[in-house]
């Protein structure tokens, strides 16, 4: 999930750039209908993780809760082993709010993009 969240948003990264810049051109509409889906993607997986990393933080405190109450080598493993797991499922879902979040501003540049081209289009039909 951490390859295609990145290669997602670099990729979209650098096509709204070339947008901007007019070095391009794509239909809004249809591109900006596709981002939803796939925010609505990473949305879930981050609810998902959510739920497990809550869940992995609780199972901890109860771990280290039960390591002070029974002090003894398998209290103390079973404390080590479920931080061991929580660190990673900490560092994915702070990937995963912090690209959903990036994909929101993206979203933002599309809205602007669309906002400027319908003036655009307005413009020349005042014209003409």
């Amino acid at each position: 999930m951490r390859k295609r969240i990145l290669a997602y948003r670099i990729m979209m990264d650098a096509l709204l750039n070339e947008l901007e810049e007019g070095k391009k051109e794509t239909d809004l509409e249809k591109l900006k209908r596709e981002h939803l889906i796939q925010i609505g993607f990473f949305q879930h997986e981050r609810l998902i993780h959510l739920i497990v990393t809550v869940l992995f933080a609780i199972l901890e405190f109860l771990s280290l809760l039960l390591c002070m109450l029974f002090p003894n080598i398998g209290t103390l493993l079973l404390t080590v082993a479920v931080l061991v797991l929580l660190i990673p499922y900490i560092r994915h879902y702070y990937l995963l709010e912090n690209e959903t979040q990036k994909m929101y501003v993206q979203y933002d540049r599309m809205e602007a993009l669309l906002k400027n081209n319908k003036t655009c289009h307005i413009s020349e039909n005042v014209i003409k």
